[in-house]
């Protein structure tokens, strides 16, 4: 992948971040600051870029005839799709923008319909999964749990979602936040809880991690540790932005259950800028957790079935 293809895929990114018109200030922000991090690790004018589709001086046919190969425009519109899909159901504008893409990229309808389905179930995914078996990704875990049982739970989700972010399919990225969902469901659960899908998502907002953002920068990692397609170098000799990857799914997962766990174990009476705080803090202890379990990570990777994680987790 040369370095206009890079520039077309990530073009392609933002501007389906932006597609709903429907962005908070806090989105425009943390999407910034994405830029600003993936050009400082890839050498990519990431800050241009992002102008450039907040400016609307670049547009869906630019970003599309950047990319000169199959596979290339193939990843475009599955990550195109999974960022419309991040923060739940495609607006009418997001289906427009999906739609003018498709017949940019020159994709055939079975496929661009495919890549869809896979992206929209992942987006509808239940909160509560299905009886485990043995095979299962996520372990069985009790309606109530003890504070070491609710720790080491989080700590379960963390390396899972940890191991997804060094997989080369785009699947494996469409599932981390509905993990994260599912954890922060059960641990409201254990505290007498019932939550729903959107009390969960103004959770997450009121912390700062924003669905689309969160995805727009797993697949900006992806993409700069050179995972779209094939692990670099194999899952012993990753690249240092894949491992880079790895941990922000590790330590967003590990802060957001910990903190998830304090919120709700007070009775959900912690103000925002508590919780904010609280976050910012257990993200720099999950960064040192990560380094610790990155053996266990790995091989969680090595061994993950996809297909499996798209039954469970989609339901």
């Amino acid at each position: 992948m040369n370095e206009q293809e890079r520039d077309g895929l990530l073009t392609i990114a933002m501007l389906a971040a932006f597609a709903d018109g429907n962005n908070s200030d806090q989105e425009r922000t943390e999407i910034r600051r994405i830029a600003g991090a993936l050009g400082a690790e890839s050498g990519a004018n990431m800050p241009l870029l992002y102008q450039n589709v907040l400016l609307k001086k670049v547009g869906v046919a630019d970003a599309a005839a950047m990319l000169a190969s199959d596979e290339c425009r193939a990843i475009a519109y599955e990550f195109a799709a999974g960022v419309c899909n991040a923060d739940g159901a495609l607006s009418p504008a997001e289906i427009a923008f999906l739609a003018s893409l498709q017949t940019a990229l020159r994709l055939a309808e079975p496929q661009a319909g495919e890549v869809l389905r896979q992206s929209a179930a992942m987006a509808a995914a239940p909160l509560v999964t299905s009886e485990s078996t043995s095979n299962s990704v996520e372990p069985t875990y009790a309606s109530t749990m003890t504070e070491a049982e609710l720790d080491k739970m989080i700590l379960n989700y963390s390396i899972l979602n940890g191991a997804l972010e060094l997989l080369p399919q785009s699947l494996a990225s469409m599932a981390i936040i509905p993990l994260q969902m599912k954890m922060v469901y059960r641990i409201g659960k254990s505290h007498g809880f019932d939550l729903d899908k959107s009390h969960i998502k103004d959770f997450l907002g009121t912390l700062g991690v924003g669905l689309t953002s969160q995805y727009v920068e797993q697949f900006g990692r992806r993409l700069v540790g050179g995972l779209l397609g094939a692990i670099a170098g194999g899952l012993g000799r990753m690249a240092g932005s894949a491992v880079a990857g790895s941990a922000f799914s590790f330590g967003t997962t590990y802060a957001l259950g910990q903190v998830a766990k304090r919120y709700y174990a007070n009775g959900r009476t912690l103000s925002a800028d508590t919780l904010k705080a609280s976050f910012l803090g257990m993200l720099g202890e999950a960064k040192q957790l990560q380094t610790r379990y990155l053996p266990e990570i790995r091989q969680k990777a090595s061994t993950i079935d996809m297909s499996q994680v798209m039954k469970e987790v989609a339901g």
